[in-house]
């Protein structure tokens, strides 16, 4: 069992407003209903449902202006442990939109304000100083204006140096340098990972040896594909298993990533197998996608799921 905190880190957070309308028409002035407010960001999500499942992670982040300070209260209202990092500009604001006439959603996303070298500093100081040092840190989300592409390959470096286990759950050129640096575990989609090994796309036959490959080239040491539907696949070295997502209704995706990799970490940060982790996962990305906009899962739903995949995940799950 995991002795160090489970750390996570949002370099490029938002502060998530949402609102119901019942129809969005071009030209009109639209009666929005009051407006919710929500801390956003990958590793802020991550580490509030590490929370929900009875973890106690720090959520290391950046905050800027009024914005930043709002994000930061929401985030400690949850009972998570802070430890922020000031920036000059101010924290970036997204806005999404539930149509309630048809259910869709509409996510506006604005990119981040850029970042000082002097605030990236900062950010690589903080991790460094960590005492005592962590068991996991988990950076997840994009970078914004002003990181180098390499930032998440320095984590790597970092938590290399701290005997820490570091999972980088991003995309693009972020994750190709974070993978350069290694790390130990990587979460694709199969888009993601058809970039990484270097193809225009990959066949599903050909996932488990385009998992292997990053394993084999030491760019990490464990692979989960996130499949949605399908559930996903674990991959090391001399391990491939398909493990299945339950059936249930979707209203949103929103998270559902964030708590796939947070109920990894718990998992195996209570000394569970890869097996358990994984399938705690599924439950828990599952369980996301039954709550409408962005809110995380529910625990009973979680159970509810585990106790389908304890039940009848073997039936549909293949070892190869």
């Amino acid at each position: 069992m995991a002795t160090g905190p489970i750390v996570t880190l949002t370099i490029n957070p938002a502060l998530d407003k949402s609102a119901n309308v019942d129809r969005i028409v071009p030209d009109h002035k639209l009666r929005c209903e009051t407006p919710n407010f929500e801390a956003g960001g990958g590793g802020i999500n991550v580490a509030k449902a590490i929370h929900r499942l009875g973890g106690n992670p720090i959520a290391v982040f950046t905050i800027g202006g009024p914005t930043g300070q709002r994000l930061h209260k929401l985030v400690k209202s949850e009972g998570v442990e802070t430890l922020v990092i000031e920036t000059k500009q101010w924290t970036r604001e997204n806005f999404h939109v539930l149509e309630t006439s048809t259910g869709f959603q509409y996510r506006f996303g604005v990119p981040g304000t850029e970042m000082m070298p002097t605030e990236v500093r900062a950010i690589l100081e903080t991790l460094e100083e960590f005492d005592p040092k962590p068991s996991y840190i988990i950076a997840s989300g994009s970078l914004p204006p002003g990181v180098p592409e390499d930032f998440y390959g320095q984590i790597a470096k970092i938590a290399h140096k701290q005997g820490a286990r570091f999972i980088a759950d991003t995309s693009g050129e972020a994750l190709r340098h974070a993978t350069e640096s290694g790390v130990y575990l990587l979460k694709p989609n199969i888009t993601e990972l058809s970039e990484l090994v270097g193809v225009d796309k990959l066949e599903m036959d050909d996932v488990d040896d385009a998992a292997r490959a990053l394993i084999i080239r030491g760019q990490c040491e464990v692979v989960v594909v996130s499949m949605g539907a399908m559930g996903a696949m674990l991959v090391t070295e001399d391990q491939i298993e398909h493990i299945p997502a339950p059936p249930v209704q979707k209203k949103s995706t929103v998270g559902a990533g964030d708590s796939m990799v947070a109920g990894m970490v718990w998992t195996l940060s209570q000394g569970k197998s890869l097996r358990e982790a994984v399938r705690m996962g599924v439950a828990c990305g599952s369980a996301a996608t039954m709550n409408s906009g962005s809110e995380l899962f529910k625990m009973h739903d979680v159970k509810r799921l585990m106790d389908w995949l304890n039940r009848y995940g073997k039936r549909y799950s293949a070892t190869i």
